[in-house]
């Protein structure tokens, strides 16, 4: 029995095929300090192809990926999505919606949200009470 590598790469990338939006706006997300960045990876795209919008507590990344001039190519292998392509992101009640930031930089787009000032961990003070002790006076 001969066994075949690329059974299992087909295998794996059917399952890719399969996941919405896999392959057209992979996105890395973390959290620093007092915000949350996200990332996505958008090569070919033009940043006045990028929209950002948020509407009831939902991030929409939204982009369009040009379609190429192929009149008369014979394709061998076409991956590359083109055409519009979105991506949504429910934020949190501890977020900022109205202070999101974004910048793109060579086919990267970072978003960052910052948390809410109110939502953000405090510190305590704990006061002092006066607890003078009760003398009592001794009568001989």
């Amino acid at each position: 029995m001969r066994y075949d590598p690329f059974t299992d790469f087909d295998r794996l990338w059917r399952h890719f095929e399969s996941v919405p939006g896999a392959g057209q706006m992979p996105m890395d997300a973390y959290a620093k300090d007092d915000e949350y960045v996200l990332t996505f990876d958008l090569p070919g795209v033009r940043p006045e192809s990028v929209d950002i919008t948020v509407e009831n507590s939902v991030l929409t990344v939204t982009v369009e990926r040009p379609n190429e001039d192929t009149d008369g190519v014979n394709w061998m292998v076409r991956e590359r999505p083109t055409g519009k392509h979105s991506r949504q992101v429910k934020l949190g009640a501890k977020l900022d919606s109205g202070s999101i930031s974004a910048n793109y930089d060579q086919g990267v787009l970072t978003v960052r949200i910052p948390v809410r000032e109110d939502a953000k961990p405090y510190k305590v003070s704990i006061g002092a009470s006066d607890n003078t002790a009760i003398e009592a006076n001794a009568t001989s």
